[in-house]
């Protein structure tokens, strides 16, 4: 019978430097592979939005244009949507037919839980959104949402990536991260990445 013989030391040293060596070569990468991943993601999400989106205003003017207490409105996949309206004091910024709410609201008087709602109905498999920074303790949440300040077409709703975003300990800084804005003013959709 022969002898059977391990590793010799030398052997096993080499192996794992080898093996250090590559790790070192590939973690980088690895890590911009998750950090593309969320950007794909972010993307994908944001296009998804854009698309129902024009898929609510086709439905309008495929109706014919309806109101409801002179505001442009529509039932887009059995959920009545508002939209915006152009009014006098509006006239020459506002496009009309872009989903805002699901009350009877112009976009001067949205509020974040419009844009939250549209996130929620929109969208065929919507993710988690809230816009209450207290319910991300929680870790059900995908995207945060908040509405802009702003006035007529400044009028936003950023919806931030909470996988993009930066940590501090336990607390989760929402508007770090990467995000989508949607203006109801123009129809707008558009993507930051940070």
């Amino acid at each position: 019978m022969k002898k059977q013989a391990g590793f010799s030391l030398v052997e096993l040293v080499i192996v794992i430097i080898v093996v250090g060596l590559l790790a070192v070569a590939a973690l980088p990468r690895f890590l911009n592979v998750t950090d593309e991943a969320k950007k794909a993601q972010i993307e994908g999400v944001a296009g998804g939005f854009a698309t129902a989106v024009l898929s609510a205003r086709a439905q309008w003017e495929a109706y014919g244009r309806p109101q409801n207490n002179n505001l442009n409105a529509v039932n887009y996949d059995g959920t009545e949507f508002y939209l915006s309206t152009i009014t006098n004091s509006n006239n020459f910024l506002t496009r009309e037919g872009y989903p805002l709410s699901a009350a009877r609201r112009n976009v001067a008087s949205m509020r974040v839980n419009d844009c939250e709602w549209l996130m929620t109905e929109l969208l065929q498999n919507p993710l988690q959104v809230t816009s209450k920074e207290a319910d991300l303790a929680n870790g059900d949440y995908q995207y945060f949402v908040e509405k802009t300040d702003g006035e007529g077409v400044d009028t936003e709703c950023r919806y931030y990536q909470l996988a993009s975003s930066n940590s501090k300990g336990q607390t989760i800084e929402p508007t770090s991260g990467h995000f989508f804005s949607y203006k109801p003013a123009l129809g707008q959709v558009a993507v930051t990445l940070k």
